[in-house]
């Protein structure tokens, strides 16, 4: 018997309020048999030309409303605040809640039994899943998928090497045109990052989660599976409204840790971590940072992919996808736990091969014994900081430096190539006010360029920290996320140049050496040099947004209202 469906509470009413809420519609040229008991299916998208790794959507969406016609359903797109990494300033995370908001509203408010959520960019995902998790219907998420590879000069490129191409111009070893030309090279295609930076992150999170069907993650924007995916979806998403199955169904603690152990094995970006720990807070599972390092410890890197290693996204897909590498992972994932498809993961991954082990290898095999997440703690950082073995140098993963400190982006910026700054390649840089509340918003600037004088000198990889966060196409030995972060005054907001820092991956500690005593001091004539907003949205994002241990949320946003409209309008 199929459940009662919420969109009835407009479309199947008589008299007056039924006549405006069909009468509206049908002048798009509905006609009436739509509004005659079939699921309402909202296609969440995320599509504009701002944001040009969601630019092929509206076709995408196309595929979406084929599946859901063909099982039965009523299909209506809607738009949604759009979160595009490469252009928006100051950074897409500062919006990232905002879009959320957008998402958990329009969902509630309007006549609708299930969703499929479009996402592609980084922040899109997240945003888009934390929003529909606040109101918890029958949701599916269709990933717009990575880009082709890129090739310049015979070579495979992608997203990583604008780092890399970034240091050759800097040091001279590469011109502006030559770098123009790369340009075209790398963004070939449609999609996203084609390394396993943020967004395939999000790809692979929300398939390990079990809210996507599999082999969302990696299929090409540009393969014509891809719309065959979207195209399953739409049927899909039918069915789980005739089913009742919701993402709090879905959603256990279980799949969260089938995730962590997931990321760990693909070398995927440290924003998973605060993106993850945001979502567990709108669905309502206890989450918290050290859990990212238990479960992430024991695990190996087995996708050989950018930036940890070696191929790319389009690479993973022909090799077996994330269903490939989950079987490599049997023996530690709960594969009894369900998903959207309505089979466990387990079933969804057994019959998957692997087809090349020079991109997925096995655990007995791996291709680094780093995992691509480690927690690490200390003075310097009492509720933890990010790093990410698997793409840090090993010579630095037990270090001891001095502090070469920027206050703010705009002293990094004007310093870190002067020939002045007192600085050689055992220095520790470190990058303050970059935080949720001091940028604000929280920016990719982690991953800070090595000074021209040590690049001069064949330096690559230098021990770095900051309190904001880096691309997760970026490398290195780079430690984010330090939390509490400078702006709200703690001992990472009065380290000073000189200060000896000692960083141990392996025991997990990060550790300011002075005392106590002295740190004291230094808080007391600390004063904040972060600008604070008065007014609008970021206004209120200082006011109210968490600290990157927790997710980075906003403290009135975690848990959720549900998908009951309280009060009618007519």
């Amino acid at each position: 018997m199929k459940n009662k469906l919420r969109s009835q509470g407009w479309f199947g009413r008589t008299g007056k309020d039924g006549f405006i809420y069909r009468a509206w519609m049908k002048n798009q040229g509905f006609p009436d048999h739509e509004f005659r008991g079939k699921p309402v299916i909202g296609i969440c998208n995320t599509w504009s030309e701002l944001t040009p790794c969601n630019a092929h959507f509206r076709e995408l969406a196309e595929s979406v409303k084929r599946g859901i016609s063909e099982a039965g359903g009523f299909p209506v797109e809607f738009p949604v605040m759009s979160l595009g990494e490469t252009l928006i300033k100051p950074t897409a995370m500062l919006y990232r809640n905002l879009a959320s908001m957008d998402v958990e509203e329009s969902i509630r408010a309007n006549p609708i039994d299930g969703v499929v959520l479009l996402c592609g960019c980084d922040k899109t995902t997240p945003s888009l899943v934390m929003g529909a998790c606040s109101v918890d219907i029958p949701t599916l998420v269709v990933s717009g998928g990575p880009m082709l590879t890129g090739n310049y000069k015979g070579h495979d490129i992608s997203t990583s090497d604008v780092w890399r191409f970034n240091d050759a111009v800097r040091a001279g070893e590469m011109t502006q045109d030559e770098l123009t030309v790369a340009e075209a090279c790398m963004c070939r295609s449609r999609g996203h990052c084609a390394v396993m930076g943020t967004a395939s992150t999000m790809a692979c999170m929300v398939e390990s989660l079990g809210i996507s069907l599999p082999e969302n993650a990696a299929i090409p924007a540009a393969d014509s599976r891809r719309k065959v995916l979207a195209q399953m979806s739409g049927q899909r998403i039918v069915e789980m409204v005739n089913e009742d199955v919701r993402l709090s169904a879905i959603l256990t603690r279980e799949a969260f840790e089938n995730a962590i152990i997931v990321n760990a094995a693909i070398g995927g970006s440290t924003n998973f971590i605060i993106h993850l720990l945001a979502i567990a807070g709108r669905i309502g599972v206890p989450l918290s940072l050290q859990d990212f390092d238990t479960f992430s410890a024991k695990i190996p890197l087995i996708a050989n992919l950018q930036p940890s290693g070696k191929y790319f996204m389009e690479d993973l897909y022909y090799a077996g996808g994330l269903p490939a590498v989950m079987k490599a992972l049997d023996h530690s994932l709960h594969g009894n736990r369900p998903t959207v498809n309505g089979k466990t993961l387990k079933e969804n991954y057994q019959s998957a091969e692997c087809y090349n082990r020079q991109v997925i290898a096995t655990m007995d095999q791996p291709f680094s014994p780093f995992s691509g997440v480690a927690i690490v703690k200390g003075n310097l950082c009492e509720n933890g900081a990010v790093i990410k073995p698997s793409a840090a140098s090993p010579h630095l993963m037990k270090h001891t430096g001095k502090a070469v400190v920027f206050e703010n982006i705009e002293e990094y910026k004007n310093r870190i190539d002067s020939p002045d700054l007192e600085i050689d390649e055992t220095s520790v840089l470190v990058l303050k006010n970059v935080g949720p509340i001091g940028y604000p918003g929280m920016p990719e600037v982690g991953n800070m360029a090595i000074p021209k004088k040590l690049l001069a000198k064949g330096i690559h990889d230098m021990v770095r920290i900051s309190d904001g966060r880096m691309s997760g196409t970026g490398f290195g030995t780079v430690l984010v996320h330090a939390s509490p972060e400078a702006a709200t005054g703690g001992n990472f907001a009065v380290v000073k140049t000189g200060d000896v820092i000692r960083l141990d991956v392996a025991s997990r500690s990060l550790i300011l050496e002075v005392s106590d005593e002295d740190l004291q001091q230094r808080k007391k004539n600390w004063k904040p040099l972060h600008k604070k907003y008065d007014r609008g949205y970021v206004s209120l994002y200082q006011q109210h947004v968490e600290q990157a241990h927790v997710g980075a949320d906003m403290d009135y946003l975690r848990g959720g209202s549900g998908s009951e409209v309280t009060r009618d309008s007519h």
